[in-house]
């Protein structure tokens, strides 16, 4: 605990965040900003929810934070293929993005996973 910046998950979740933030500056999301905000808020929230989590003392509060971001994670891709469904995102870009999603679920699985079985 206390290390999250040197949790590969972490890394991979703020990276996800930020590229979010990159692609919905487009032309496409003019149109619809709560979309546009709805996904950078669930994209911030899975690395600040592993971030809290890891910061909080116990594997117990940790594994309360990594379910928030599985959570989060699980509201972003819902909101990619709404966006995609709705013409703001093209089928590529979702793919890349929806891979990414997808790795970062199954390290957060795996981590809570592991801070689970040393809770007493």
């Amino acid at each position: 605990m206390g290390g999250f910046r040197e949790l590969k998950v972490w890394q991979l979740a703020k990276k996800l965040a930020v590229e979010i933030y990159k692609e919905t500056e487009g032309p496409a999301f003019n149109r619809d900003f709560s979309l546009r905000d709805q996904l950078r808020r669930s994209a911030v929230s899975i690395p600040s929810n592993i971030a809290e989590g890891d910061e909080r003392g116990t594997n117990k509060d940790a594994v309360r934070f990594l379910y928030i971001a599985k959570g989060s994670l699980a509201e972003l891709q819902t909101q990619l293929e709404i966006a995609h469904e709705t013409g703001f995102m093209d089928a590529s870009i979702l793919k890349a993005l929806t891979e990414k999603c997808a790795k970062i679920g199954k390290m957060l699985g795996s981590l809570i996973k592991a801070r689970s079985a040393h809770n007493p």
